[in-house]
């Protein structure tokens, strides 16, 4: 008996930290704590690099796209962490927990790509700043964009398809608070080897090729920089960079534990922890970290706030 015949009638019991019962007030309080500040966060990137000519460049570009993409990812899981968290119903309908995993796939795969392409455009900007303009001109941006989102929709498409497509015989409890693969490879009551091959594969193109890219790219950027001979450009070009780097080494490192890891040494507790740093957290360190370490969309912020923009 499959998903769909058995799972659209009794949906899913998303067990999630209900053996940790104290701890789900303090979950709660921390779920919505991030949710709100990634809502603040990421509204006030787009609407600052939208509203201001001087962050309309390439790299503002992708980062309003960053941003679209974290509000997206988060407000798909929040609402209904925040639901489990507060009361005894912890349940999720089966349409509502494949709309939340083919969302949650395909901006999670984006964001892969979305980032390798961030530092191709450091790249370009740090170590071929005379063709730069040429380059990244916005066509290539809107194509470079492009690519990611439907690279990242590509994914969840043939990804999620294929672990609906798994008998559960009966078991709809959840050991998790998202419906995410990993977790839903174990509800299955046949052998799921294929399923895990498929999904180290793709872990493969989406979680290893791109930060591969992305430090290489980096490495080129570390030597052009320290042929720079300005101080203050050599400066300006190690704070962009180095927030990009940050926001890379977070996201990677927390989905590369989570994907690329033996299904038996996965310990559940564990993997429920992590997926909720890079759920909730992440999306809100993103605007953090490019906005402290940004001087201009700081500047940006503070004509906003002053009503000068």
């Amino acid at each position: 008996m499959g998903w769909a015949n058995h799972s659209s009638l009794m949906g899913f019991i998303l067990l999630g930290f209900s053996d940790h019962p104290r701890l789900e007030a303090v979950l709660f309080a921390f779920v919505l704590f991030f949710y709100l500040l990634t809502l603040v966060g990421n509204f006030a990137i787009i609407i600052v690099s939208y509203l201001d000519p001087l962050l309309h460049t390439p790299m503002y570009f992708f980062l309003r796209n960053l941003s679209l993409l974290d509000l997206c990812f988060t407000t798909n899981l929040a609402p209904q962490t925040l639901v489990n968290l507060r009361g005894p119903e912890k349940t999720i309908s089966y349409g509502g927990c494949v709309m939340q995993l083919y969302i949650s796939l395909a901006l999670g795969s984006t964001e892969c790509i979305l980032l390798a392409v961030m530092a191709l455009d450091r790249y370009i900007a740090v170590c071929k700043p005379l063709h730069y303009v040429v380059i990244m001109s916005p066509q290539v941006c809107q194509q470079l964009a492009s690519v990611s989102w439907l690279s990242g929709l590509a994914n969840s498409l043939i990804h999620a398809t294929f672990t609906l497509q798994l008998p559960l015989c009966g078991n709809h409890r959840l050991d998790h608070f998202i419906c995410e693969v990993p977790a839903l490879l174990k509800l299955a009551c046949v052998d799921t080897t294929i399923n895990e091959l498929v999904l180290f594969v793709v872990s493969i193109l989406f979680l290893v090729i791109p930060p591969a890219l992305i430090l290489l790219s980096y490495g080129f950027i570390t030597r052009a920089v320290l042929k720079i001979k300005s101080v203050e450009a050599r400066h300006k070009a190690c704070s962009t960079c180095s927030s990009h780097l940050t926001v890379v080494v977070i996201f990677y490192g927390t989905i590369i534990y989570m994907y690329l890891q033996p299904s038996d040494s996965y310990a559940q507790d564990q993997g429920k922890f992590i997926s909720l740093f890079y759920t909730m957290v992440t999306p809100t360190l993103n605007p953090i970290i490019y906005t402290l370490r940004n001087k201009d969309v700081r500047e940006a912020l503070k004509k906003l706030l002053s009503g000068k923009l």
